[in-house]
């Protein structure tokens, strides 16, 4: 369907789908565009709301929305978090921003947040979202205090004992190809995402190090792994065959297919994980090798408190404390020459 030159309205395209506003951080018309029955919405939206009333939640969403915050953001955040600020809008949009410094509010932001409970992690994503708009009145000084805070997440994961072991990595390999166990090999020795790891070229291979600006920051962080000697024997490993480090089966750049050469392999060697728990493995390999959480964050451009998180959930205990007691007993061996 052709765009239509109407002044002032802000067109989204997501996922094929076409979201239309009144104006950027305006109300949604709902209404098909084009159509007159969109024209009567939007007239009476405008005619009714000249702009975001900035004492109330929609402003503070509104200006949240053409904020640099905002436009910080990956893109695929922004593309998830439309949907839940557009109803935090419709639902809240009235309420005068005080209002979200009372603990009261919190019940209100409880039942919203249950309208998404049939699939907890979008209930969770869409307090995130909220969240983030609250946080950003608290540095703009409109608000005191973020009401999202302590409201428990519906979503529970426990992956402490899923991370990719050696014994997993190998396992895969008797089903997977050179090229999916290259990418699998890198991630657990770098700690990259997927989508990083896949776009990864030979020139951010510097002469110490692995340098990558991160998709997750929009490109403004960049990652800096050293290159010690187990990632340097596995870039040694793999053959140049494109400006890309990883390669699929034909030698190009792996633009789509990889999921579908990973989760069969995946699936057939009976292996339980995601890709995404490779971070995991990277990051249990560093913090065990002795590198700090501040260390470890200034490399894959995490914060610390990610880092922590991410250590007391794949970290396993026992692995922790096997390696203590290898350190108290070579302390102990050394002092007794």
């Amino acid at each position: 369907m052709a765009m239509l030159p109407v002044k002032g309205i802000h067109v989204v395209k997501s996922n094929g789908k076409i979201y239309v506003y009144a104006w950027r951080g305006g109300p949604r018309i709902k209404a098909a565009l084009g159509s007159a029955e969109f024209f009567q919405e939007l007239a009476e939206v405008t005619t009714a709301i000249k702009a975001p009333d900035a004492r109330k939640i929609s402003g503070l969403i509104a200006d949240y929305r053409a904020s640099e915050d905002w436009k910080r953001l990956a893109p695929k955040s922004r593309q998830n978090w439309q949907p839940f600020l557009d109803s935090a809008c419709e639902t809240f949009g009235a309420t005068s921003i005080t209002a979200f410094d009372r603990p009261l509010i919190r019940v209100a932001i409880r039942q919203w947040r249950d309208r998404f409970k049939h699939t907890p992690r979008q209930a969770d994503m869409a307090l995130q979202a909220l969240s983030r708009v609250l946080s950003f009145g608290i540095a703009e000084g409109r608000l005191q205090a973020n009401a999202c805070s302590g409201i428990p997440r519906l979503y529970r994961s426990n992956r402490a004992d899923i991370i990719w072991t050696q014994d997993d990595i190998d396992k895969l390999a008797g089903h997977a190809s050179p090229e999916v166990m290259w990418a699998v090999r890198l991630a657990s020795l770098t700690g990259l995402r997927k989508s990083d790891l896949l776009r990864l070229s030979w020139t951010h291979v510097k002469p110490f190090s692995i340098e990558r600006s991160t998709g997750k920051s929009s490109h403004q962080k960049t990652a800096v792994i050293p290159l010690y000697r187990e990632l340097r024997e596995l870039l040694d490993q793999i053959p140049k065959r494109a400006t890309t480090i990883l390669t699929n089966t034909e030698g190009l750049p792996w633009k789509t297919g990889f999921d579908a050469s990973f989760r069969p392999a995946k699936l057939k060697a009976g292996i339980d994980h995601h890709f995404h728990d490779l971070r995991g493995t990277a990051a249990t390999r560093m913090y065990l090798a002795g590198l700090t959480v501040r260390e470890i964050a200034e490399m894959f451009t995490w914060s610390e408190d990610q880092v922590e998180r991410l250590i007391k959930v794949y970290v396993k205990k026992d692995e922790i404390l096997l390696d203590r007691i290898r350190r108290i007993d070579e302390l102990e061996a050394r002092t007794k020459l």
